[in-house]
This record gives C-alpha cells, structure tokens and sequence, in this order.
C-alpha cells in the first residue's frame, strides 16, 4: 500500500499570471480593487441583515451565511496571488498548500449545499406561503446551516486526504494561483487513477445530488405559478426567486467546469480563467445581485450607510 507522505517536495511554487512587470502591475491594481469590492459589499450585506431587524428572516439568514463564505473564498487565495504579483513571492510550503486546499474545497463544499438549501427554502416561500414561518422554523434554519457547513468540512477533508497523501517528489511548479485538485494531482508521481476516480464518484453523487433538490424546488415552483394563474405572479416569483436562481447558474456552472471531470482534460490556462469566475468574480456579485433586486436589502443597506456616516 502507498505509504502515507512519502513527499520530498517542501514547497510548491505558483506559476504566475504573467511575467511582465507592467502586466504584472496592472493585474495587481485590478484584483486588489476587485477584492476590496468584494469585502465591502460582502460586510455591508452581513452588517445590514444582522443589525436591521426587518430582515431577520430565514431567507436573509441563508444570505448572511453566504455572504460569510463570499469572504472567505477569495480571502483564501486572493492575498497570496497578490504578493505573487507585486513581490514575486511564488513559494507556499507544502502545510500551507495543504490548508489552502482544504479551506478552499470546503467553502465551495458548502456554498453548494447552501444554495440547495436555499433553493429549499424559496419553494416553500412560493408554494406554502401561509406555512413558511413554521415549515422554515429557527430550529430547523440553524439545522441546516450547521448541516451545510459539516458537510462541506467533511468532503474537503475525504479529498484533502486523497490528494496530500500521495507522492511528490518531482516537478513542484504548480499551474495555477493557487493550490487546486487537478494542478496538483499532477505533480503527484504517484498512481493517481484510482483517486481520481474516487474523487470524481464523491464529487459526481453530492454535487449531483445538490442539483437534483434544486431542480426538483425550482419545478414545482413553476409548477405552482402556473396552476394560480393569477395577474402579476410571474413578476412576484421572479422577485422572489430571480437573484437566486441567477447565482445558482453562475455558481454552480463554473465549479462543474472545474472539479467535474477528469485531470486528463486539465488546460490550465482555461482553468484560471475559470476559476477565477468562481473564486473572485462569483464573490463580488452575489452581494450586488441580491442588492440590486431586493428593496429591503437596499433600505437596509442605506441605513447602514447612513450610519457609518454618522458615526465618521
């Protein structure tokens, strides 16, 4: 049996987005204002929804959980690509690519569940208004977030123990920004087949899994909308369920691109420009596609405003 560790590799080192010094510059600018776009918006929402008192909803605690997640994916990976740009500090040793991985898989673990759980909770909205309170009770929101979170956890740990467990003792230059399954599957010169093929299995039955419930709520949604029939319920449930729905195809769209399928298909030009749409563009607008459809997201948002201006 393959030994556990046998790595001889003490660091990895990220390949960059680019080598020229005025790209490099550029790139540095850009993604540090994206991030502290993404910040911003991300604490706005949490300040709003924890501090106003008209959004202590379960539908906002769902979104507040999100926007926690949004914090934390790019903060993973986003300080290290940028010291990588400004100080070509390229290196991570190999317990920080380790923990890396595993904070990076589980966010993204979770925020899958969590936009099925809040898929969950737009039909019971729009199918059982009159028992939203009580199907969608306090108990059973706090269930389902602490569900989310333990399952992400325990995915990232199965494949972070897949992974790191290999062998390394070759090649160390990683093809991408940060430390992700398939760049770093292959620098492995161990067998890696019949981990791959695990990691697919897993991947393949709860992300399916997750998409199953959501498609499944967003039919008999429509379902619903139909049978009423009724002047303006098409405006209503898109209101409801638009901005979820938007970030659910961007989300979801871009992470089966990426971990869903196997390494021999791995371009890793195509895969930073993929995952950055997941790790850095997803996070910043989440909070400004819940915004921007929401009226009482925004009230809130402006008393927030009003707020820190008042306190400055």
């Amino acid at each position: 049996m393959q030994r556990v560790n046998l790595s001889t590799v003490s660091e990895f080192v990220f390949v960059g987005l680019s080598d020229t010094p005025e790209m490099r510059l550029l790139l540095f600018v850009l993604f540090l204002l994206v991030y502290l776009a993404t910040m911003a918006g991300n604490i706005m929402l949490l300040v709003a929804i924890c501090t106003d008192s008209h959004l202590h909803s379960p539908m906002y605690f769902f979104l507040s959980n999100l926007s926690l997640l949004d914090l934390l994916c790019p903060t993973i990976t986003m300080p290290k690509m940028l010291g990588a740009l400004l100080m070509e500090h390229k290196e991570i040793s190999f317990s920080g690519c380790l923990f890396q991985h595993f904070s990076l898989i589980a966010v993204v673990g979770t925020e899958i569940f969590l936009l099925t759980v809040m898929a969950y909770d737009r039909y019971v909205a729009v199918c059982h208004p009159l028992r939203y309170l009580s199907v969608v009770s306090t108990k059973l929101c706090a269930q389902l977030a602490v569900g989310t979170w333990a399952v992400g956890l325990l995915n990232s740990l199965l494949h972070t123990s897949l992974v790191f467990t290999l062998s390394f003792c070759g090649p160390n230059k990683i093809q991408q920004y940060y430390c992700d399954i398939p760049p770093v599957l292959a620098l492995s010169c161990s067998p890696t087949r019949s981990r791959e093929l695990v990691i697919l299995v897993v991947a393949g039955v709860l992300g399916s899994s997750a998409c199953v419930v959501t498609v499944v709520s967003y039919i008999y949604i429509l379902l619903e909308i139909l049978s009423r029939n009724s002047p303006g319920i098409w405006h209503k449930a898109f209101s409801t369920c638009g901005s979820h729905l938007t970030v659910v195809c961007l989300f979801y769209g871009t992470t089966i691109c990426t971990y869903v399928r196997p390494s021999f298909t791995y371009s890793p030009h195509r895969d930073r420009v993929v995952s950055m749409l997941y790790g850095i563009l997803t996070p910043l607008l989440n909070p400004i596609i819940y915004s921007l459809r929401n009226k009482e997201v925004k009230c809130a948002l402006r008393r927030v405003i009003s707020r820190v201006r008042s306190a400055l």
